[in-house]
């Protein structure tokens, strides 16, 4: 499989891939509208909106959409609009779950409800963002898979373990054949006391021992070396990544969705992001997301159902 390296050959390569159906949860705000349109277009989904028809109908008219492209389900109220979206894909009348103008808080509930939700048992719920970086695609050609910047807060040894997998599981679903996995953390020095360094070695050692999968995986790493060849380099490192990382695994919430959000506001990223280790892929855009970064983000979860 070639890698894709950019969200426009992803795209490209979805458009001839079979159609999945994504059944998406209070789908009657305008960004959310004009992506699912342009996906329904494009032939990436079949998509149901679930929402207010009403609004739905109303916004179709004032953006210039043919609402033919969607099937539509009227729910005016936004929870009972997300029970029924992940009603179909419980019922596997839907093969992928989208949040609408949802809240993320209200949108977890809706996957992590334990009668009704799409938690497996026994699993860990996992966010991955695949973010198109302007000056990484220019130095390295490719993309950044970064995890966990929503979901987990404070992940402990096992949830880290999880979070590698399946971002790894991502990364290979776009053609990186073994993915270089830096574990993050201040410093690339060992430091027996820090929690992020004592996991990134173990987790390290148990990627060098094949446990993980295909794939490699290091740390501690800072940032910079995990980068930057060059900061390698003027560091002395010697290091299996070299400053070429595929997959960057945060210690933390606060340390990944701040760079998440450095990287869009001051770094003019694209990215998509996509719930992980659910029965079904959940896709999760933050409301104030552009079109395109949505329909990115529908991609990335058609693409999870290979």
């Amino acid at each position: 499989m070639e890698q894709i390296r950019s969200f426009d050959q992803l795209l490209q390569e979805m458009q001839t891939a079979p159609s999945r159906r994504v059944a998406v949860a209070a789908g009657h705000d305008p960004h959310t509208l004009q992506a699912a349109a342009m996906a329904a277009e494009k032939q990436i989904a079949d998509i149901t909106l679930v929402g207010n028809k009403e609004r739905i109908e109303q916004l179709c008219t004032e953006l210039s959409i043919n609402e033919s492209l969607f099937h539509i389900v009227d729910e005016r109220n936004d929870m009972e609009a997300g029970a029924k979206a992940r009603e179909m894909v419980l019922n596997k009348t839907a093969d992928v779950l989208m949040k609408g103008i949802l809240s993320t808080d209200n949108y977890m509930r809706l996957i992590l409800d334990k009668e009704k939700g799409l938690l497996p048992a026994g699993a860990v719920l996992s966010h991955v963002t695949v973010m198109e970086i302007p000056e990484y695609v220019r130095t390295h050609n490719k993309l950044l898979f970064v995890t966990d910047v929503a979901i987990i807060p404070a992940p402990d040894l096992a949830a880290k373990i999880k979070m590698v997998k399946y971002a790894v599981g991502v990364a290979q679903s776009f053609g990186v054949a073994e993915p270089k996995v830096a574990m993050l953390s201040f410093s690339e020095k060992v430091m027996p006391k820090n929690v992020s360094s004592t996991d990134a070695c173990v987790i390290s050692k148990m990627g060098e021992r094949g446990q993980l999968g295909k794939c490699i995986v290091e740390g501690p790493l800072a940032l910079d070396v995990a980068i930057s060849e060059e900061d390698c380099r003027i560091k002395g490192l010697k290091s299996s990544i070299n400053g070429d990382a595929d997959v960057l695994v945060f210690h933390c919430l606060e340390a990944s969705n701040s760079f998440y959000k450095a990287c869009t506001h001051f770094g003019h990223t694209l990215l998509a992001g996509c719930v992980v280790g659910a029965k079904a892929p959940c896709i999760l855009t933050s409301r104030a997301d552009s079109e395109k970064a949505k329909l990115c983000a529908i991609a990335l979860g058609c693409r999870q159902c290979r």
